[in-house]
């Protein structure tokens, strides 16, 4: 994985924020989506971006993301029915679940992606968790997101998660962090 630094964009980058929301860009435009802008974020040794809520362990909040590229090898990709891979990947069969939604699927022109939530008792804390896992896909671009959260704090982290998935694009490019957006 390459190396990850904090950039601020250029005035006139083109994307925007909602109120309250920070950009977050992987790999000059691969993945892009907003998150509250008081999440602190952390990358782990194998690639995938960690935002918290607060300073772990401190936090009540977890959003990670990782990257991963199918081949480029003039595969349609769009042919391999993405809630295939989410139902092989996601989807199995766990005995600690109370509850799960059904996979939810969205297109948006070249973007396809589908989230469900889970919930489940945490044995440490003994109290209800949720989580939310969403994979996408444009091209050979397929980031997955997981956000874990208490149940009890689903007020606070659902309006999170719904700025995520909405603010979700893949393979938009910006040549220069510096300067104006490029397609």
């Amino acid at each position: 994985m390459g190396k990850w630094e904090t950039r601020r964009l250029a005035a006139d980058h083109g994307w925007r924020a909602r109120p309250g929301h920070k950009i977050f860009v992987a790999d000059r435009g691969a993945v892009r989506f907003d998150v509250p802008r008081s999440w602190v974020v952390d990358v782990e040794s194998n690639g995938t971006v960690v935002f918290h809520d607060r300073k772990p362990p401190q936090d009540d909040c977890r959003l990670q993301m990782t990257l991963m590229r199918l081949p480029a090898t003039g595969v349609d990709w769009g042919e391999l029915p993405l809630i295939k891979l989410f139902y092989e990947s996601v989807m199995r069969n766990r005995d600690d679940l109370t509850w799960r939604t059904e996979p939810l699927v969205e297109r948006r022109d070249d973007l396809e992606l589908v989230w469900n939530e889970v919930r489940y008792v945490d044995k440490g804390e003994r109290r209800e968790a949720c989580s939310r896992t969403c994979l996408a896909r444009r091209d050979n671009l397929v980031p997955l997101l997981t956000m874990d959260y208490w149940l009890a704090d689903a007020h606070r982290f659902e309006p999170a998660w719904d700025e995520v998935v909405r603010s979700l694009t893949l393979g938009v490019y910006v040549t220069d962090v510096n300067g104006p957006r490029l397609h």
